[in-house]
């Protein structure tokens, strides 16, 4: 009965139906109805069982969070963005693009923690960065003549769609 992928537990919502479920054992129902009532596995509701009668209620309290504590704080995401601002210029780099790479050196230097790239990117999503490419373009390019060339000769060469003729003797029209 586990989570789609990319669905969030709801912490609160499971510790509550453990609760319920405390409840109903120690109302003497049968394990097998009490999952069956609060919708979880019977090995669930066997484990929650054991865990009550070793440590009490406490025992099936939420643990906290889940998976590893993040290595960087609040402080240390406001440095990041604030590096970001910066641009890769101020770390040395010679173009102004920042790669997944410079964002991990930037982490690095700014905090002091190594990332890989990988999940420097998803530090940079957590910021509300996105993927963004830079449009190239030449140094010697002109606007005003491009501009002249799309508004006068361009119309000139583009193709125009010929007059109509007569109908076609393939026609698909039933007469």
């Amino acid at each position: 009965m586990g989570n789609p992928a990319g669905v969030r537990r709801d912490f609160q919502a499971l510790e509550r139906r453990r609760l319920r479920a405390a409840r109903l054992l120690k109302q003497g129902v049968h394990q097998s109805e009490v999952a069956r009532q609060v919708g979880a596995h019977r090995q669930s509701v066997s484990r929650w069982a054991q865990q009550l009668e070793a440590a009490g209620l406490s025992g099936l309290r939420k643990a906290g969070r889940a998976g590893r504590k993040p290595r960087l704080r609040a402080e240390d995401l406001q440095k990041i963005e604030r590096g970001l601002k910066r641009g890769p210029e101020a770390l040395g780099y010679e173009t102004g693009l920042w790669t997944a790479w410079r964002v991990a050196h930037l982490i690095e230097e700014e905090c002091g923690v190594r990332y890989h790239a990988s999940q420097a990117w998803r530090i940079l999503r957590q910021l509300g960065w996105s993927c963004q490419r830079p449009t190239g373009r030449a140094l010697e390019r002109d606007e005003a003549k491009i501009r002249m060339w799309k508004q006068k000769r361009w119309p000139e060469l583009k193709k125009r769609p010929k007059t109509k003729a007569g109908r076609s003797s393939s026609s698909t029209r039933a007469d």
